[in-house]
């Protein structure tokens, strides 16, 4: 793989990172086909029941917000910044400055190179070294002159305390991109972390920063933070960076990555972004799929609060979104996770066939799968289909997070129960 391919592939993980891109599911990527753009988008919440289903999966992950990046790379090795100057931002051509702006980009600017977007990072760092630095600039490819256009930078930075890998991404997000509205901090019960907190900025946007860990399971300890911003004109800047030289499979180099909290703000937030952005087409209405056969989080606890075997009660509920909800059960012998997906999948005839294909089902026309998968902790899980095409599928763990050692020998639900919950005659298609 040459550094462009690489650094276009890290790229695409850091722009979809907090709103798409935490760790997927061990079997999540069958739940995104029949999810689109809403249920791709929330992978990295779901450790979701379902099946792996391979090149449908495949393609559910291009719906699910893989973008591909364009425009230039610039490599430069071994450069000492330092801190952030007018006379050193002078040089990338971008003014930084220290407030967000509402401009909103125009459809024929001109474009920023590689070059400049990378000159304007390393003008925002502290002092320091850099090495293995990139620039994508968002210059349209070739015979696709309106085409959106995406830019960022990657570095290897050292302030002395130790290397630690970071890089930030720049695009816009059309008017209706839901993206735009979801821009939170992740549910605890499903992405440990340290600490997260989102804001409103001074132009109305949303910005969240989070201080969590490479592997939400904490197998290795190499930390990863990151700053999100989505501007009220439909920026969206994402600053990640780690304790160590490299993203996966690199020793941690220092306790903490470099920039503080305060730091991924202001790097986020600076108005030398103003350019970048402006410089990117503005971004087409996206097709949105429509959601009104959709069951909200509370419209699914409401269904299974009433469908709990007695004596459980739903607590510590949460959902974002449509489709999904999630609460925890405790019948006295320790906390047990429980989430479920409830998903139109009428028209989805192709998958169908690959994940009930052969299943037959029962005297009330439901096809049931049901799934125990090891692990600490473990996953129990209950897929179904209704006659109608309507897919409910609940997965218990055997802890009260999906990623903590597992506290008692089986979830608190048994596949029965579970099976009595998605299989239930309440569960209805909306017309």
């Amino acid at each position: 793989m040459s550094d462009s391919e690489k650094f276009e592939d890290d790229l695409i993980v850091a722009m979809s990172r907090t709103g798409e891109g935490f760790e997927p599911g061990r079997a999540d990527q069958g739940a995104l086909v029949a999810g689109g753009y809403e249920r791709g988008r929330r992978r990295w919440r779901r450790r979701s029941a379902t099946a792996v289903v391979g090149g449908a999966a495949a393609l559910a992950l291009v719906g699910g917000g893989a973008f591909y990046l364009t425009g230039t790379q610039a490599k430069s090795e071994g450069t000492v910044v330092a801190a952030a100057s007018p006379a050193a931002s002078a040089a990338s051509g971008i003014t930084p400055g220290s407030a967000p702006s509402t401009a909103a980009a125009t459809k024929k600017a001109t474009p920023v190179s590689g070059d400049e977007v990378l000159a304007a990072f390393k003008a925002l760092l502290p002092a320091g070294q850099t090495t293995d630095a990139h620039g994508s600039g968002t210059e349209p490819p070739a015979g696709k002159p309106d085409a959106v256009g995406f830019a960022g930078a990657q570095v290897v930075f050292d302030d002395g305390q130790g290397k630690a890998a970071m890089g930030i991404s720049i695009t816009r997000l059309a008017e209706n991109n839901p993206n735009r509205s979801q821009n939170t901090c992740p549910d605890r019960k499903l992405v440990p972390y340290d600490a997260c907190a989102t804001t409103t900025t001074a132009d109305g946007g949303t910005l969240t920063i989070l201080q969590g860990y490479e592997y939400p399971d904490r197998h290795v300890s190499t930390k990863w933070w990151n700053a999100k911003l989505i501007g009220k004109d439909g920026r969206q800047i994402e600053l990640s960076e780690w304790n160590s030289p490299a993203e996966k499979d690199s020793p941690d180099s220092r306790p903490n990555p470099p920039l503080s909290p305060e730091q991924l703000k202001a790097i986020v937030t600076d108005r030398s972004w103003d350019k970048v952005v402006a410089s990117i087409a503005e971004p087409k209405p996206i097709k949105v799929r429509d959601t009104s056969k959709e069951y909200t989080a509370k419209e699914i606890l409401a269904v299974t609060a009433g469908l709990l075997p007695a004596g459980l009660q739903e607590t510590e509920t949460s959902g974002e979104g449509l489709g999904y909800a999630n609460f925890v059960v405790n019948d006295g012998k320790g906390k047990s996770l429980v989430q479920l997906n409830v998903q139109d999948w009428s028209s989805s005839k192709d998958v169908k066939g690959e994940l009930f294909g052969g299943v037959e089902a029962g005297p009330d026309g439901v096809k049931v799968v049901i799934r125990q998968e090891g692990g600490n902790p473990a996953m129990w899980t209950v897929d179904t289909l209704h006659p109608d095409g309507l897919r409910v599928v609940i997965s218990s763990f055997n802890s009260g997070t999906q990623k903590t050692p597992a506290t008692r020998p089986a979830p608190v639900l048994t596949d029965d129960q579970m099976k009595a919950i998605a299989a239930s005659p309440l569960w209805k298609l909306k017309k």
